[in-house]
């Protein structure tokens, strides 16, 4: 019987010591704050009716910069959040929650 993906995952994370599983949770979270930021940015850029080029050239970076940062390729900065906002005539909000 073929063993999942999700059963790999799991002997993966079982057979880590304390201080591999807080790093591999210190990533997986980084990776992930870095996709719901890019999705966010490509839904903003998507409701102004524009395309990554334009973003990019308002922007003053590369189209491929827009591309890596609405992948989740890459943690957006405040400052780059700023310069998006700033190019889709929009405020940057940072908010912080206690964890549930």
């Amino acid at each position: 019987m073929p063993t999942s993906w999700q059963d790999l995952k799991t002997k993966r994370l079982d057979a880590m010591n304390p201080a591999e599983r807080t790093e591999y949770d210190r990533a997986y979270a980084a990776a992930k704050l870095a996709a719901e930021v890019g999705d966010r940015v490509r839904q903003a850029r998507e409701a102004a009716g524009i395309s990554q080029r334009e973003l990019a050239r308002r922007m003053g970076t590369s189209q491929a910069a827009v591309d890596r940062l609405e992948a989740g390729g890459v943690g957006a900065t405040l400052t780059t959040l700023q310069r998006v906002a700033t190019a889709l005539g929009l405020t940057v909000i940072v908010d912080l929650k206690a964890t549930a």
